[in-house]
Parts: C-alpha cells; structure tokens; sequence
C-alpha cells in the first residue's frame, strides 16, 4: 500500500480519526489486494456513524479519490453488488479511478 494523505476533521476525536482511517486503509486495500465483503462493509458502517451526512461522506470521499485516485463511492457500490466473499475492484469496475 501507498501513503496518501487521509482527510480527517480535527474536530473528531481520536477515535473517530480511528474509524475514518480504517476506512480509507480498507478501501486502499480494496482496490489493491482485495478484501472480504463482510470486512468492508463493517468498516463502511462504522465510518457512517462517523460521518452520516452523504453531503460530508462525498467530500471527504472526493478528497481521498484526489489524492489516491480510489473511489469510495465506486467501491462501495461494487462491493454492495457483489455481496458475498472476497472482494477486489477489477479494471472495469474501476470508472472512479484515475490513472
């Protein structure tokens, strides 16, 4: 994995920074190595509680997609489809992701 610059707020506390971090570290693998579903959307519950207006979860998103070129909303959509098992974002399903 990459270093990139997670967005956080300051105003969270420490363990709220926890959760969004897990979060951007799942979604990296995601798209990296792949993932369990089950793993990803726990992750991805746990950073809704964090962050539970849409409007905050599509900056915050837009900021890590900038930096990294991973889609959180693209994965979490493909993820969601799949459902089940082991999951890795392909090429194809990748339409976030800058190259």
């Amino acid at each position: 994995m990459q270093e990139y610059q997670y967005p956080l707020d300051l105003d969270w506390s420490t363990s709220e920074m926890v959760v969004v971090m897990k979060m951007w570290e799942v979604l990296e693998a995601a798209n990296e190595e792949g993932v369990q579903v089950a793993d990803f959307l726990q992750a991805y519950q746990k950073f809704k509680q964090v962050v539970p207006a849409i409007g905050e979860e599509r900056r915050l998103g837009r900021e890590f997609e900038k930096s990294s070129g991973y889609s959180l909303y693209h994965t979490v959509k493909a993820v969601k489809e799949q459902g089940t098992g082991r999951f890795k974002m392909s090429g194809e399903t990748k339409k976030g992701r800058k190259k």
